[in-house]
């Protein structure tokens, strides 16, 4: 992360001690200066107080750059732990998440579905590749796709086999069905002579109880 202000690293260097000015400044208010003419010791002291001036100048500068540079880092380090505690808190969600995704308990762990071994000796050869065997979370989805399969063969046999059976009985009740209607045909057949006959043939003549018979 970049600074907020720029700082060349000439502003971080501190100007030299005043050690030297200040020695020279104290000699000249010393006896050693006495006899000099009073117009080159002021020009001289002058002189002196214009570097001190110019390395306290130098010195705040350089002050004021420090401070920025150390506002700088801190904000920069403050960012740095903000972005850390961002990625610990997405490490935390996450890792809630993946447990949570290892304890969900899926349907297909349910299903029976043919051994492993099966699966080799059945599945299509591009769904057991050696790439397909190494890999966990592939095999399962190929075993599951190649059970699904099975599933689906199994059950367009078992369709087939009841719309056979189901043409078969439907045809014997068919056959059943023209069965009664020809015996209902026969029964009223026979009925119907029956009751012919029985209007055709002449009743007997009936007899008087009193009267005697002849003798």
């Amino acid at each position: 992360m970049t600074s907020l202000t720029p700082t060349h690293d000439d502003d971080l260097l501190l100007p030299p001690a005043p050690d030297s000015e200040l020695d020279a400044l104290r000699d000249l208010v010393s006896s050693t200066f006495l006899n000099h003419d009073p117009a080159l010791v002021q020009i001289r002291a002058g002189a002196l107080f214009a570097r001190l001036k110019a390395l306290n100048r130098s010195a705040n500068h350089a002050t004021r750059a420090h401070k920025q540079a150390t506002a700088d880092a801190r904000h920069e380090m403050d960012q740095t732990y903000l972005g850390l505690q961002n990625l610990l808190y997405e490490k935390r969600h996450l890792e809630r998440e993946i447990e949570k995704c290892r304890q969900f308990a899926s349907i297909y762990q349910d299903i029976p579905v043919h051994s492993l071994e099966e699966f080799k000796q059945l599945a299509p050869e591009e769904a057991r590749t050696e790439e397909v065997l190494a890999d966990e979370h592939q095999l399962m989805l190929n075993r599951l796709s190649f059970e699904l399969s099975e599933r689906q063969r199994e059950l367009i046999k078992e369709k087939e086999a009841l719309l056979k059976e189901s043409k078969t009985k439907a045809a014997t009740m068919e056959s059943v069905k023209t069965q009664i209607d020809s015996l209902m045909k026969s029964a009223l057949d026979a009925q119907k002579k029956v009751s012919d006959l029985v209007q055709s043939s002449p009743l007997p003549a009936a007899t008087n109880p009193s009267t005697p018979a002849p003798s």
